[in-house]
């Protein structure tokens, strides 16, 4: 399958088969996103992937963070308003996610076990952490975007599906300690994948795109 037709056909999905994707595959998967660029070569990213036992017991704690009623404290700046057409469009993005398993605007207590679905990984098999050195700021948070594109990219070429998770960066304190890792390290986000669901309705979900003249401008 060609680069194009991969990101035709790529989407976040939230509901996964019970089914793991092999290690053999894994490794080839992850040790060709090592080729990716990064600004001079620093190369900043730390992943962690987390599955079968660990992987549940791993969910077990970050639901209890979670549940503790203790607010969110991401290392990284989550802390972002959207405004203007930026807010429509993730309201547009909302409504496409909750339309699609049938929920109502005003149906809060589904909209919120809906979201309560990130922390236990939407039942994926795997679940990975991206991290970085935390003094690494904007400059890290660039390249890991880079390399979080083509391992999601690379993903999708075997037939294994994704969601990116910025929720999975939002109670880092009981991921750091299970997995232990180092303090100056900082959890940026998250991904779990998998196999998808075909005949769950939340992956029936699909977003639009703005058109080309809205973000590219030609000089020249």
């Amino acid at each position: 399958m060609s680069l194009t037709n991969l990101l035709e056909n790529r989407f976040s999905v939230r509901a996964f088969l019970d089914k793991s994707v092999p290690d053999k595959i894994l490794k080839k998967i992850f040790t060709t996103a090592q080729l990716v660029p990064s600004n001079c070569n620093v190369q900043p990213w730390q992943i962690y992937v987390v599955s079968g036992d660990q992987k549940d017991v791993l969910k077990d704690r970050l639901m209890e963070a979670l549940m503790s009623g203790n607010p969110p404290n991401p290392d990284f700046d989550w802390g972002i308003r959207y405004e203007g057409i930026h807010r429509d469009r993730q309201f547009a993005s909302a409504n496409a996610l909750y339309g699609s398993m049938g929920i109502e605007r005003s149906d809060k207590e589904s909209r919120m076990n809906a979201l309560i679905r990130n922390w236990s990984f939407f039942d994926a098999p795997h679940v990975l952490f991206f991290t970085m050195e935390k003094y690494l700021n904007i400059m890290g948070a660039v390249d890991m975007g880079i390399y979080a594109q083509t391992l999601t990219l690379l993903m999708s070429e075997k037939g294994i599906a994704s969601c990116f998770q910025g929720a999975l960066g939002q109670f880092p304190d009981p991921v750091r300690k299970f997995l232990n890792i180092p303090e100056g390290q900082g959890i940026l986000f998250g991904m779990s994948f998998g196999y998808a669901d075909e005949k769950a309705a939340v992956n029936t979900t699909r977003t639009d795109r703005v058109s080309l003249d809205t973000s590219v401008v030609f000089c020249g």
